[in-house]
């Protein structure tokens, strides 16, 4: 598979770069693709979970424990203490509890989920090559002119380089909808997450050596 390469401003440069088959053009209709997707993304997002949520049940309430009916005669439920959960201000019955959410995926079934990510964004026409580049200093009005070639200034954005450039970084930092990523630490959920996805040469030949 083959991709046009294009400068920082948009312009096509006429050259062409050539992405692995097997990590950008792989057979989605083999296995079950989307069932690897979701496991994949449900971990990655179940991991970010802090799952510190509490609510407070009967034992938990402050308020009188006095009983406040006869135990028969009342016409009504025993209802027990203030506390009770069937009035108000009562503790919460089923209440969440603090709980981990981090769930466990073998590293074959993460790194395919990777490969399918990545041949969807492909098929979709959701990836452009650019040619390795850098800013002077970090500004973020050098990533909106990087978007508006693309025509994606109000888009989702996901650039990947090789390696970690401060410069870009901090310029991307403080535009709400662009994000930036090591082509290392890609996953399925940071891949689709997005509207299009700039990859620099350099990021490309790291992708392309996915196992």
């Amino acid at each position: 598979m083959e991709l046009a390469v294009y400068n920082i401003k948009g312009e096509d440069t006429g050259r062409k770069i050539t992405l692995n088959d097997e990590v950008f053009a792989r057979d989605l209709d083999k296995g079950n693709a989307e069932h690897t997707l979701y496991l994949d993304i449900k971990q990655y997002l179940g991991n970010q979970r802090q799952g510190t949520h509490k609510s407070k049940e009967r034992s938990e309430v402050s308020g009188s424990t006095r009983k406040l009916g006869r135990q028969k005669g009342g016409g009504g439920a025993r209802r027990g203490d203030i506390n009770s959960p069937l009035l108000r201000g009562g503790g919460t019955v089923f209440g969440p509890r603090p709980r981990d959410y981090r769930t466990k995926l073998n590293k074959k079934v993460k790194a395919l989920a990777r490969k399918i990510a990545l041949t969807s964004r492909a098929k979709d026409n959701k990836i452009i090559v650019v040619e390795n580049f850098t800013f002077e200093a970090p500004k973020t009005k050098e990533y909106m002119k990087l978007a508006k070639g693309f025509k994606l200034e109000d888009k989702k954005v996901l650039l990947v380089f090789a390696n970690q450039d401060q410069n870009v970084l901090l310029s991307v930092r403080n535009v709400p909808n662009a994000l930036m990523a090591q082509a290392c630490d890609l996953n399925a959920y940071t891949v689709l997450n997005n509207d299009a996805m700039i990859l620099t040469e350099d990021s490309v030949a790291v992708i392309n050596d996915f196992k």
